[in-house]
């Protein structure tokens, strides 16, 4: 019988998570996408499909650096972390803005990054998804 994988703390969750977003805002390629599994699966509301592995959204990421896309500002806001054994659930409101040949574009979103606990006690990201934040007053 194997033992029970470890819960990881907030801290190590909270670590998990800055390291993607600090990754992100920088729009390093190999960095960022290190902390995703192969088989991770991606939803992002302005994309007409999941992205059902790491390697499908690094394809799409790149076609948007080819294009002239970049990251200029990205801060994560109002975090929740929920461990439980082996994984946690990531998820915050997140301010981006990016650079792209239209110009500059800012929003906020809100951010949903899964984890797992790898056999070498690092955590991968699983799973992210993003979706919009309805306007205050919105039923």
């Amino acid at each position: 019988m194997q033992p029970a994988p470890l819960e990881p703390t907030v801290d190590e969750v909270r670590r998990a998570a800055g390291d993607i977003v600090d990754a992100f805002f920088r729009t390093d390629t190999e960095d960022y996408f290190s902390h995703f599994a192969e088989d991770a699966s991606f939803i992002f509301h302005p994309e007409a499909r999941r992205f059902g592995s790491r390697k499908d959204y690094e394809d799409t990421w790149s076609s948007w650096l080819d294009e002239g896309w970049s990251v200029v500002e990205c801060r994560s806001l109002d975090t929740l972390i929920q461990t439980f054994p082996g994984g946690a659930v990531f998820s915050h409101t997140v301010d981006t803005t990016v650079s792209t040949q239209a110009g500059v574009e800012s929003y906020r979103e809100r951010e949903t990054i899964v984890f797992r606990r790898k056999d070498d006690g690092r955590l991968v990201a699983i799973h992210e998804h993003l979706s919009t934040v309805p306007e205050e007053g919105t039923p």
